[in-house]
């Protein structure tokens, strides 16, 4: 009985040091692609905040997590979901026409700036403009129509404290006052997580959401030049001068993930492919841990 008793406890030592040992693997492995992405940020002129998160583990990469953020049109996200939150407590319907204010017709992207008072839109397609074609004049009369007070409430009650939405699209002066669109790589990743879920008001708003998402264009993505054309992206970017973000869930079939990349004080012609660079490391990283046994051999 002694002996049998010494065999289990040398067989379980065995066994607990060979979890330990591939466990061990898939944390050098990680360490390696941190490495990689601390190379590109320190040689990058810019500032720079990554989450990146594994929606199958929970576990994160990340770098300046908590640093704010201009947004541009990635701030589109938190406006949608509160489009769909309000039309899901009974406010309106999706399907009700909205009129495009002549004051909400401005430039910068989009199409409904070239038309001459355009007749009125559903919500759902004036969402849809705002995220396929990140059109700021469809941007502009759904915040009039959800309140700003009342996105910057939701996000709150999500525990998302430092993403704020403060202006309507280009408007420079309320910009030149300080009064930026903000979020900071935690956040955005965090409410990216949610959506993924189903844990914005249910599994079916959530999932409708991302549809929209999956609408925009890959040759508007940054981090679409790291992912093959196989792999289904949700997605906003944003640029302004200096300033370059995308929040992301890449459906990667084996491990899919949630990323939220921002730059600020970017300098023209200078680490103009971080984005690009940092998406190829995190996919390559990701297809592994998916792809890959415990001991790193590929399974079909």
């Amino acid at each position: 009985m002694k002996n049998t008793g010494q065999l289990f406890v040398l067989l379980s030592f065995l066994c607990v040091n060979s979890l330990f040992a591939q466990e061990n693997t898939r944390q050098m492995l990680k360490q390696k692609a941190e490495q990689q992405l601390e190379e590109i940020f320190h040689d990058s002129p810019a500032i720079t905040g990554l989450v990146a998160i594994d929606l199958t583990s929970g576990e994160k990469i990340s770098w300046n997590p908590d640093i704010q953020f201009p947004q541009a049109s990635s701030i589109k996200i938190p406006i949608l979901m509160e489009v769909f939150k309000q039309a899901y407590e009974g406010e309106f319907s999706l399907s009700d026409p909205l009129p495009v204010k002549s004051e909400n017709l401005v430039g910068g992207t989009g199409i409904l700036k070239h038309f001459e008072d355009p007749a009125p839109l559903s919500i759902q397609n004036l969402a849809v403009l705002m995220i396929a074609l990140s059109d700021n004049s469809a941007t502009n009369a759904l915040i009039d129509l959800v309140g700003i007070s009342e996105v910057n409430s939701t996000l709150k009650s999500l525990g998302v404290n430092n993403t704020l939405l403060q202006r309507k699209m280009m408007n420079s002066a309320a910009s030149a006052r300080g009064e930026e669109n903000l979020a900071t790589p935690g956040e955005a990743a965090k409410i990216l997580e949610l959506l993924y879920s189903g844990k914005f008001i249910n599994a079916e708003v959530s999932q409708e959401i991302i549809e929209i998402l999956k609408t925009t264009g890959r040759e508007d993505s940054r981090l679409a030049a790291g992912i093959p054309e196989s792999t289904s992206i949700a997605f906003k970017p944003g640029f302004i001068d200096g300033v370059s973000t995308e929040w992301a869930i890449v459906l990667l079939e084996q491990r899919p993930y949630a990323v939220a990349l921002m730059e600020s004080y970017k300098l023209p012609g200078e680490a103009e492919e971080v984005m690009e660079e940092v998406s190829k490391i995190l996919f390559n990283y990701y297809w592994r841990i998916g792809s890959a046994s415990e001991y790193g051999t590929y399974v079909k």
